[in-house]
């Protein structure tokens, strides 16, 4: 799941399956959302919040071997994701579902919740 890259409106129902086994979801927005001013526009939150529902979905059904979430600190930090709320969701996911954490920004709380983490850093 890609949080904040947009430019395809994939969104749920339009979500790209790679190679018979990996799905691909992208927020159905026509841009990246890159800035607090699109956290205020509710189109555009309503359609992270749908990406991040079927995430949701999958961590506490444990139906998937693996979980990649890109950019999702960032999605907590522009506002469209609530902080608790991700991490109440990652704590309880079985744990058999690995849970990958990939971009910039991630919060200190979610570390220690992901199987693997990749974070992107800038000017060090």
């Amino acid at each position: 799941m890609q949080f904040l890259k947009g430019g395809v409106a994939q969104g749920p129902n339009a979500a790209i399956t790679l190679c018979d086994r990996m799905v691909w979801m992208r927020p159905a927005v026509m841009g990246c959302l890159s800035d607090q001013a699109s956290s205020a526009d509710p189109t555009t939150v309503d359609a992270v919040q749908a990406v991040w529902q079927i995430c949701r979905r999958h961590l506490a059904s444990g139906d998937l071997d693996q979980l990649v979430l890109d950019e999702l600190g960032l999605a907590i930090a522009l506002g469209y994701l609530n902080e608790s709320e991700v991490r109440d969701s990652l704590d309880a996911r079985p744990g058999s579902m690995d849970v990958i954490i990939t971009g910039p920004s991630i919060p200190d709380s979610l570390m220690g919740l992901a199987d693997q983490v990749t974070e992107l850093r800038r000017g060090f």
